[in-house]
């Protein structure tokens, strides 16, 4: 039976190489011409522990997982019973384990999925040099209906450093348990894919380090964190190609000082970090604010709070990243609506924030920043930092002129004429310390009005749709409610989507007109304390009815769940 997506788990303790066997099927999807995503999650101990990749394969672009999984392979069962909860198997499903190591777990067992063996830990001796992942791997591809052939780039391009003996075994491992899957119980296919277009595959965590590049960042300091660390990685060897650097440095406070020197001397700067490193960072950022000194702080968010569960996502953020700065403060804060949409969103950022000499918070999370995607290559947009500059010798200059736009023009170090001073303290026009009302008033003006009177454009939001039911999200949210939409328009229910992108400063005009004749408003997000939902009541009037659907992590929210809400309202 083929389908149009089909979503498999590979589970094992950590060294199994389970998280290598699912990047592989992703490769492999793509190169048979489908779209996909894979996310991968982990015990707390972060490494060594437990794993799992979790693999959604489908013909058209999906950006989430559906509701249920139609396949569970085991490598082995230890303590493979804390995903339970984040793998939904039903009686269609089916679940792969290797009888040398035992039956599955009561908790995987309850759910009441289809059972078969496959001894992959056998098969794999019988290969010199094989590993039970690429029996486990091969097995998988023969029942979602992957040719073999289209591994063999994918295992050349991850294994081939190991040598042609490793890419042989690979492959022989697979053919092994292509071959041994024929016995088992039959499994939905995907469908044929349709027409093939140039795509990639790129992980959310990579895609922001390509939208920074993109934007013009060209020093970045950081000190590593999960679920953060990836941009780093990535961001480091690109970042020498353009004559950029990266610097590791001691800690978070260390990292965004740097970031405020690299800026202030003119280099559009970065630091990413997740929720701790941004409660340390926030004294820093706020001096930004002050001192009009543009810089991007991308938090890739985790369960919190303090520290939280590392491996897990969840939007609880965002209450930090709107009001965590002390005093008038404003500032940029923007959120991706997709993996592919980091890139985007990121690029972005650092353009307004070196237009609006402003700090940038972009909120990614751990659900964005480390699934991998096949998606339609992206378009290449034209947002470059482009901050206003004085010339040198400039005859009355003043760093903090009042201006009508409230942007005035940022001297580079070393230029002759124009020299300031930048610090926290309020200041007059000129940058001298002033605790003068007419001055703290004048500056206060100057900050907010220059990104409340900024043109956003259409970037502002994701807005799909029609009807009296609207859909309110942000971030990584996004995929299930767009996939619920699509589920409730099938039914003949007219909905629309709205996904904020811009989060600060808020847009009420914007809003008013997307949600011009609706009659109900269903915000959904992924935090306890429904953080977007009392957002959005602050600067927003929402239309009609209004209801909340929030839970935090580390579950996912799934399509299913917005549907059975929407349903029971009605």
């Amino acid at each position: 039976m083929s389908i149009s997506s089909v979503t498999v788990t590979l589970a094992g303790s950590g060294g199994a190489g389970v998280i290598t066997a699912g990047s592989l099927l992703l490769d492999a999807a793509a190169k048979a011409g489908l779209y996909g995503v894979m996310t991968r999650s982990t015990g707390p101990q972060i490494r060594g522990g437990e794993s799992a990749a979790m693999v959604r394969l489908a013909r058209e672009p999906v950006t989430s997982h559906g509701d249920r999984h139609d396949l569970l392979v085991a490598i082995d069962w230890q303590n493979v019973e804390r995903f339970a909860d984040e793998v939904p198997l039903d009686g269609e499903s089916l679940v792969i384990g290797d009888p040398a190591h035992g039956e599955p777990p009561a908790e995987i067992r309850a759910m009441g999925a289809r059972e078969a063996q496959l001894p992959m830990q056998e098969l794999a001796k019988g290969v010199e040099g094989g590993r039970p992942n690429m029996v486990a791997l091969g097995a998988v591809a023969h029942l979602v209906g992957i040719p073999l052939e289209a591994f063999e780039a994918a295992v050349r391009k991850a294994l081939g450093r190991k040598g042609e003996a490793a890419v042989t075994a690979s492959m022989a491992a697979l053919r092994a348990g292509a071959e041994a899957a024929e016995a088992l119980p039959p499994t939905p296919r995907v469908a044929p894919a349709p027409e093939v277009a140039e795509r990639w595959i790129i992980t959310g965590n990579e895609a922001a380090g390509l939208g920074a590049v993109r934007g013009g960042v060209r020093f970045v300091a950081a000190y590593p964190i999960t679920p953060a660390t990836e941009v780093l990685e990535w961001l480091a060897p690109a970042l020498q190609k353009v004559g950029g650097v990266l610097v590791q440095a001691e800690d978070e406070l260390a990292s965004i000082n740097q970031v405020v020197g690299a800026s202030y001397g003119g280099v559009p700067a970065l630091t990413a970090t997740s929720g701790p490193g941004l409660a340390l960072m926030t004294e820093t950022i706020g001096w930004g604010v002050a001192a009009e000194v543009p810089f991007v702080v991308i938090d890739v968010m985790r369960g919190g709070p303090s520290t939280g569960i590392p491996t897990k996502s969840e939007q609880s953020d965002l209450n930090i990243a709107l009001y965590g700065l002390h005093g008038d403060a404003p500032h940029l804060v923007l959120a991706p609506v997709s993996v592919g949409d980091c890139l985007f969103t990121t690029q972005w950022a650092v353009h307004l924030a070196e237009a609006l000499q402003t700090p940038a918070i972009v909120l990614s999370d751990q659900s964005l920043g480390q699934a991998r995607a096949i998606i339609q290559r992206p378009a290449d947009l034209a947002f470059i930092a482009r901050r206003e500059t004085p010339r040198a010798n400039e005859e009355g200059y003043l760093r903090y002129r009042v201006t009508a736009s409230g942007i005035s023009p940022m001297a580079i170090p070393g230029t002759p004429g124009v020299q300031y001073t930048a610090d926290g303290l309020e200041h007059n026009e000129r940058g001298t310390p002033s605790s003068r009302a007419a001055d703290h008033q004048a500056q206060l003006d100057k900050r907010q009005r220059k990104l409340l009177q900024h043109n956003y454009g259409a970037h502002w939001a994701l807005v799909e749709g029609e009807g009296p039911l609207a859909l309110v999200t942000w971030g990584s949210s996004t995929g299930p409610v767009r996939e619920a939409a699509a589920r409730l328009r099938a039914e003949g229910r007219p909905v629309r989507v709205v996904a904020l992108r811009l989060l600060s400063p808020a847009q009420p005009e914007r809003l008013a007109e997307a949600l011009a004749g609706v009659e109900r408003v269903l915000t959904v997000e992924q935090s306890h304390g429904a953080q977007f939902h009392r957002y959005l009541r602050a600067f927003y009037d929402l239309p009609g009815e209004v209801r909340s659907f929030h839970r935090p992590g580390p579950l996912p929210i799934r399509p299913r769940d917005i549907v059975e809400t929407v349903h029971a309202w009605s």
